[in-house]
């Protein structure tokens, strides 16, 4: 167990969900995350929770989809419903062996699959909306991380460990400062603001936030961290995204997707490989043509995409576009077993806010910049 397996798992803990004595706290993990799950456990036990575990053996996943009967694919697990329904705290440690073990799986069958397990879904947003459930998730580097990445398994390490601040004494300051400077963009940015135009080379999109929250998000959910996000108006996006890089789903690779929106909806959906499963996936159901979350990358120590969703959302230089489900606290209804977000480069672009530049540059001019903490 490394130095950086206890810093993770004191922050996860302590910082991001705050175990509380007497909490139930779900510990989720993928094999290879297992030093990581044990220190994790410890913390919590240090903080006066009830820990218990939910994993599987690797191959679990492929071996589901190609086995299942349709029946199958449509139940849901009762243990897993029961630890949504119940937990008090849900702490998840991505560690993946395979970042493609499902890229063969039929989308119909993802699909078929993912639609059924809505009402988990909506268990979980509505809880964590109200407070009732505190959750975290976090990803480890993996020799299939570096892969995706093009670095080697050290240099994978060194990556992840910048962009959470692990290689500080005491990351849990980095992150509190943090959240202090990022909350003076959200209160700007909750400021009575409505009309949203994102333009650059790879995107021109207008949609309307009026009446809409912003949050900040600075290690409280996901680990690393690094965005501002809320919910848009339902019916309000119109305009086009592309992406520069390849979009990645359910262990599928989508390369040169472009999305079109009228009204708030996907209304055309191409990409010169993974169309089929662009398409089935936002056919899953009702709301997975509409947006659910307009986020925005302010993480530094993320310069580079790294094929992992996670870490790419919260790059500098970015903003993402959720078609699917929307979080209820930022007020968007939206609701869908889909939650993807499309990651668009910004590059030259900027974004406006009722017809003021409030992004430029791949930085926000809006806050108090004196109190953003260096990553040096």
């Amino acid at each position: 167990m490394t130095d950086t397996d206890h810093k993770l798992a004191k922050l996860l803990v302590n910082y991001s969900t705050k175990v509380r004595s007497g909490e139930l706290v779900g510990i989720r993990y993928e094999p290879l995350a297992s030093e990581l799950a044990l220190a994790v456990y410890k913390e919590v036990i240090r903080a006066g929770g009830q820990p218990f575990f939910e994993t599987a053996p690797e191959g679990a996943a492929e071996a589901f989809y190609e086995l299942a009967s349709d029946a199958q694919l449509k139940q849901i697990n009762p243990l897993t419903l029961w630890s949504r329904q119940k937990a008090d705290v849900l702490i998840s440690l991505f560690a993946p062996a395979n970042t493609r073990a499902l890229s063969l799986v039929d989308p119909k069958r993802l699909a078929t699959a993912s639609a059924a397990r809505r009402p988990l879904s909506d268990i979980f947003m509505k809880r964590s909306a109200s407070g009732e459930l505190r959750w975290v998730l976090t990803q480890i580097a993996t020799q299939a991380l570096a892969q995706d990445a093009g670095m080697s398994l050290d240099q994978c390490q060194e990556f992840v460990s910048q962009a959470g601040r692990l290689d500080v004494d005491d990351p849990a300051i980095y992150w509190q400062a943090f959240d202090r400077w990022q909350q003076t963009v959200v209160d700007s940015l909750n400021a009575k603001r409505d009309q949203v135009h994102i333009k650059g080379p790879n995107i021109d999109l207008t949609l309307s936030v009026k009446g809409r929250e912003w949050i900040n998000c600075s290690g409280s959910h996901n680990f690393p961290d690094g965005e501002v996000f809320t919910g848009p108006l339902e019916t309000s996006a119109n305009g086009w995204l592309k992406l520069k890089f390849p979009a990645f789903y359910n262990d599928n690779e989508v390369v040169d997707a472009r999305l079109e929106f009228k009204d708030g909806r996907v209304v055309k959906a191409t990409a010169s490989r993974g169309e089929a499963f662009l398409n089935a996936t936002l056919d899953t159901d009702p709301g997975a043509r509409t947006l659910g979350e307009l986020g925005i990358g302010t993480n530094e120590g993320i310069a580079r995409p790294v094929g992992s969703i996670l870490f790419d959302e919260k790059r500098v230089q970015t903003v993402h576009l959720a078609v699917g489900a929307g979080y209820p606290e930022t007020g968007n209804t939206n609701q869908s077993s889909v939650h993807w977000d499309m990651i668009v480069d910004l590059d030259d672009g900027q974004i406006t806010i009722d017809d003021e530049v409030v992004y430029k540059d791949g930085a926000f001019i809006i806050g108090n910049p004196k109190l953003k903490p260096s990553i040096n």
